[in-house]
């Protein structure tokens, strides 16, 4: 069942204020992922811990002190926006579901994933120093 959505809204409002286009529907993940000209960053928003102490404030570093940024950013939300999710994710069925985590696009391919595994226990400044590297070699 999904969460209610005065608890989350908070937490997708972290992206959102930074630029973020929620893909709240199966069709809104169509068109995010059927776009593949330039770069494009998916974030798999979550409720856990780690979303809120890492995922979300590294995102919003990267982009505020990256020189070079993707150009579209969009995100869904796991736990919530269930059958977006499980689209999303169809898209990416060379990774492992993962929530949260963080794909970086380029020409419709993912070049950088950032699973759960690599966000617990990481500072947010660190993750979005992996991030800005990796938007300077995509983007």
């Amino acid at each position: 069942m999904p969460y209610p959505p005065e608890l989350v809204q908070p937490m997708r409002e972290e992206l959102t204020t930074a630029g973020f286009s929620e893909l709240m529907t199966e069709s809104d993940v169509d068109a995010f992922f059927g776009d593949k000209s330039g770069t494009a960053l998916l974030v798999i928003n979550s409720v856990c811990g780690c979303a809120a102490g890492a995922a979300r404030p590294s995102v919003q570093i990267a982009l505020q002190h990256a020189a070079n940024k993707p150009g579209k950013l969009g995100t869904v939300f796991a736990g919530q926006d269930l059958e977006a999710t499980a689209k999303a994710r169809s898209y990416m069925a060379d990774y492992p579901p993962s929530s949260p985590s963080m794909a970086l696009l380029k020409d419709g391919e993912v070049v950088h994933f950032v699973p759960r595994h690599a966000i617990e226990g990481r500072a947010a400044q660190e993750i979005a120093a992996e991030l800005a590297d990796a938007f300077g070699t995509h983007c």
